[in-house]
């Protein structure tokens, strides 16, 4: 089977059989149609041909181009799709981009904002009905590191107000309790008569935050809300849900530095995520390392 031929019918079973979105069709269309390209001046133009040899060979050509980590991975990706289109067809009997281990993407670390800006960004209006909706529920991120979907779950009997927890369902229908502030109560206390009034005689929704039709908010209108204080509070770029939870985690973690306690309040499975999604500045570690390790300690 011939290379230039092959591509066209497993571009048609992906659109078909697959069902993957346009973007990656267009993307895996366009990475293989050059890459058939360069193995034809090469004058391999067969299916079995393409073995890890030239695999190899074609690697390497990308990393000359300077390709960066995740076009590597694309186009790695696209060829083993490829391959292994061939093998269930029978016109190969081996996937040679298999062999090639596609490079690590680096994980970008969530921007967070201070506290200062925490502070400005939470002076809204006291006497907009929406702006006291909207500061109850950036308290509420911001206090308690809420996913944004487990945000908008929220329903009116999540909360214990006496000793100020918080029932969450988060990933994998998980449960968890968190506590919320002194600041996120008030907020809530502020926001429940304005719920009520928007609600009207409907007793069936139970939603914490609601639309002022009386429905239950969308996440996309959550992105929208704190996108719009974003802008009007004046701070740097794109305010996003994930961006509260995250600056709750740092601040949480360079206070006190418990690990641990941070991962069970966002609702991690697993310790490295935590570590990664929570980043200590270097100055901070430096100074715990200074007064907590013997051999750092400064005489007196």
């Amino acid at each position: 089977m011939k290379l230039v031929e092959a591509l066209p019918k497993f571009i048609h079973h992906l659109a078909g059989e697959r069902g993957l979105a346009e973007h990656t069709l267009n993307s895996y269309q366009r990475i293989l149609s050059e890459d058939i390209a360069t193995f034809a001046e090469q004058h391999i133009t067969d299916v079995e041909q393409v073995q890890l040899e030239q695999m190899e060979r074609l690697f390497v050509s990308w990393r000359r181009r300077n390709l960066g980590d995740a076009s590597l991975a694309l186009r790695l990706a696209a060829w083993r799709t490829f391959a292994s289109y061939w093998l269930r067809q029978g016109w190969s009997h081996d996937n040679p981009a298999t062999a090639i281990k596609a490079p690590r993407k680096a994980k970008r670390l969530p921007k967070n904002l201070d506290v200062d800006s925490i502070s400005q960004l939470l002076q809204l209006p006291t006497d907009d009905p929406l702006a006291i909706r909207d500061a109850a529920m950036m308290e509420l991120l911001y206090s308690s590191g809420l996913r944004l979907a487990e945000l908008v779950q929220l329903e009116v009997d999540s909360f214990n107000s006496r000793h100020r927890e918080l029932r969450v369902i988060g990933k994998g229908n998980k449960m968890r309790i968190v506590p919320y502030g002194r600041y996120a109560a008030e907020a809530i206390e502020r926001w429940l008569p304005i719920r009520a009034q928007w609600l009207g005689s409907r007793l069936d929704e139970l939603a914490l935050f609601i639309s002022q039709r009386g429905q239950r908010i969308s996440p996309r209108t959550v992105q929208q809300r704190l996108n719009h204080w974003g802008k009007l509070q004046g701070l740097n770029g794109n305010l996003h849900p994930h961006k509260l939870r995250h600056s709750f985690a740092s601040h949480l973690l360079e206070s006190s530095g418990d690990l641990r306690a941070v991962q069970e309040l966002l609702g991690h499975a697993n310790l490295s995520t935590t570590q990664v999604y929570t980043h200590l500045d270097f100055q901070h570690l430096a100074k715990v390392y200074d007064s907590a390790h013997p051999r750092a300690r400064k005489k007196k």
